[in-house]
């Protein structure tokens, strides 16, 4: 161990030469003694050096005044004293050269106030030493292959407490549930190779010890409790690498979120914005403990290339079961081609069925010779991407011949295979442990397998290279168009500047102009084409329609009166040109604490009734915009619906893409609320026939006023 290369500061986490503990006495109940016994009972094989201001003998070996006193080498600390005594550790850390420190002490920034002060000087002093801290208010690390328990969770107090080595990584923000989780994992036999509580983040975050992990050359894939998500940019960089990553996020409330003055920002509030970052990066987002833990056992499974999953079962109602959660999680059942059936009719009894899901019957099923050209038969079948596998109540002989058989297929056809065992634990106590050493996740049921396999798919796809790819796949959509100019609206800027704005960029809106007065109506009117919209322009006047500042259908004759209506408001009248018929889409783009957010979905007087939208970072790809598009009912509605002919759509997502281009570098903070997008029949494109601007909170100089 001495040896060994000096690791860096986060991989010293679980990978340290040596440890040293501040903050362990002879006391009872001492909880610094807890990770001196930890790391003696699972195996360390560093120098463990308690630090104690007495010196002398504690616990029965020899402590040391310092850190500076104590034989080296120390590449980790653990800090278990006061809050007011956390200083001057940092202060010895600094003076021994040691690289990083774990304080799980409390009493720093999440009790606000005097301590949030003494945790930013803390911090800056540490950075000013070079040394790196997990915490404050964490339960420590564990790196399982070392035995090196750097911490003090009373799960490793466990009479039958063991470290279940394995390659999967496990970061949690909160330390007891987080360890609470670890239990669970090596309870059920899954493996993890490092596990880290983060605490209060005053220096290393989550998503940088999630990148540490995924450097390590055995990790095969990341499970992260978080509370709060920051630095999405450096989580995407971890999931291109190709490392699986499944986050369970808290906090679903959008209680918190601040009142939006757009139906855009309104849209884009809170969790929605989370989850839409993770999907879009590519990272699994789970809702529960278990969803968590399930998703970390395919995570060693060869990649699910498709979604087209065959369904082998002996029981009917399982097989049912996994077509409807395969469907509730897009996926799909596979369509077996004719030879494969007909290979199947071969084997299947009668009363069995060979459509998928394939039902093979008790008697295939006490014939390992049958069972084992059945698996065959459906591996080799081309448009299949990979095998669920339900029984029911496995018992003796039965478990090992369906465990060497599904392993065989798996390792022959290079395809993700899950099992679903539905029956009492009792009934064949090592099943799961069978299927696991064979490399076969194994559920409980359809659904929880189906979700796995759903979390397998996302963890499979190729990922665009982040936003350098993003802005290639923009400027490929835009390359037949001159670049929009950057410049951001004025404060309080119109509709109508807006609108301008936006026609310079090549996004198409109405034509029009103001009107020069009551005897200037109709005539505007016919230059807008017999028919036009009369819209209020009223500085702070947002949302025009409640004010009854828009009058739709304009006719010369009625001219006058929808003038003297919309002038009621107290400013200047617009007229445009109306846009009838074609269906009605939202496009904005609003803040958020991740950055600025687009926002695609079904608008018009749908936008609230519907609440229907797609959300992603910026910035985007074309083909992002083409799955926002179908992940709401604007892909069916501009597919047509009950005989309306098919919108352009092509024309939408090339504005969107013009408009992700232009806002690109205007100041962060805005929103920006295109509603309606009017898209018009296939060829005739789209026009823009709303358009609301809310300038930043803060102003801004490079922001006009």
């Amino acid at each position: 161990m001495a040896d060994a290369p000096q690791p860096s500061a986060v991989r010293a986490l679980w990978a340290a030469r040596g440890v040293a503990v501040v903050g362990v006495s002879d006391r009872p109940g001492s909880l610094g003694q807890l990770p001196v016994r930890f790391l003696e009972r699972y195996g360390y094989h560093g120098p463990v050096a308690i630090i104690h201001p007495s010196g002398g003998q504690v616990m029965g070996l020899p402590s040391y005044r310092s850190l500076r006193a104590a034989p080296g080498p120390v590449d980790v600390v653990m800090v278990l004293v006061g809050s007011d005594r956390v200083e001057a550790v940092i202060d010895d850390c600094i003076a021994a050269g040691v690289g990083t420190a774990i304080i799980c002490s409390s009493g720093f920034a999440e009790t606000g106030g005097k301590g949030a002060a003494l945790q930013e000087r803390l911090v800056a002093k540490a950075r000013a030493g070079g040394v790196r801290l997990l915490g404050p208010n964490c339960i420590g690390t564990v790196g399982v292959a070392a035995g090196q328990v750097t911490s003090f969770s009373p799960l490793f107090s466990g009479e039958q407490t063991e470290l279940v080595p394995g390659p999967i990584g496990f970061v949690s923000q909160s330390g007891a549930l987080g360890y609470g989780a670890v239990s669970l994992a090596f309870e059920r036999g899954l493996g993890l190779g490092w596990v880290v509580n983060t605490g209060n983040e005053a220096d290393i975050s989550a998503v940088e010890v999630m990148a540490a992990m995924a450097d390590e050359p055995g990790c095969r894939g990341i499970l992260a409790y978080a509370e709060s998500l920051g630095d999405i940019a450096a989580l995407r960089a971890v999931v291109e690498r190709g490392v699986p990553v499944a986050v369970l996020k808290a906090g679903r409330s959008d209680a918190g979120a601040r009142a939006a003055a757009s139906h855009t920002g309104a849209l884009a509030a809170g969790d929605r914005v989370v989850g839409a970052a993770l999907r879009q990066i590519g990272a699994v987002r789970v809702d529960d403990v278990d969803e968590l833990l399930d998703a970390g056992e395919v995570m060693t499974c060869p990649p699910l290339d498709g979604g087209r999953i065959a369904v082998v079962t002996t029981s009917g109602g399982s097989g049912i079961l996994a077509a409807d959660a395969l469907e509730g999680r897009g996926l799909s059942l596979a369509a077996l081609r004719p030879e494969t059936t007909a290979d199947l009719d071969e084997i299947v009894p009668a009363f069995g069925s060979t459509a998928n899901p394939v039902d093979v019957t008790a008697s295939v099923m006490s014939n390992g010779a049958l069972f084992d050209r059945t698996l065959d038969a459906i591996a080799d079948d081309p448009g299949v991407d990979g095998i669920l596998a339900c029984f029911c109540v496995l018992t003796g002989k039965d478990v090992d011949d369906v465990v060497s058989s599904l392993s065989r297929v798996a390792q022959r056809s290079g395809k993700p295979v899950v099992a679903v065992r539905t029956g009492a634990d009792h009934l064949a106590p090592q099943a799961n442990a069978q299927m696991r050493a064979a490399g076969i996740p194994c559920y409980q049921t359809p659904a929880r397998a189906v979700r796995a396999l759903a979390a397998l798919r996302t963890f499979s796809r190729e990922r665009p290279s982040s936003a350098a790819t993003a802005r290639a796949g923009l400027e490929e959509a835009l390359d037949r168009v001159e670049r929009p100019s950057p410049a951001a609206p004025r404060r309080g800027a119109s509709e109508q500047e807006v609108k301008d704005l936006l026609a310079a960029a090549a996004i198409p809106v109405p034509a029009g102009r103001f009107v020069d007065g009551p005897e200037d109506a109709a005539r505007v009117v016919e230059e807008c084409g017999g028919a036009a919209v009369f819209k209020a322009v009223v500085p702070g006047l947002v949302h025009k329609s409640d004010a009854g500042g828009v009058v739709v259908g304009v006719t010369a004759d009625r001219a006058g009166t929808a003038y003297d209506q919309v002038a009621g408001l107290g400013g200047r009248v617009w007229a445009e040109e109306l846009v009838s018929g074609g269906v009605e889409a939202l496009v904005g783009c609003a803040p958020s604490p991740l950055g600025p957010v687009l926002t695609v979905g079904v608008g018009g007087v749908l936008t609230e009734l519907f609440n229907d939208v797609a959300l992603r970072l910026l910035p985007v790809t074309a083909d992002e915009v083409e799955q926002m598009v179908d992940e709401t009912r604007l892909g069916t509605l501009l597919a047509g619906v009950r005989g309306a002919p098919r919108a352009d759509r092509a024309a939408l997502v090339e504005v969107v893409c013009r408009l992700a281009e232009l806002v690109a570098s205007w100041p962060t903070g805005f929103e920006l609320d295109l509603n309606p997008v009017t898209v018009l029949a296939e060829g005739r494109g789209v026009r823009v026939l709303d358009a609301a601007y809310v300038a930043p909170v803060t102003t801004d100089a490079a922001h006009p006023a």
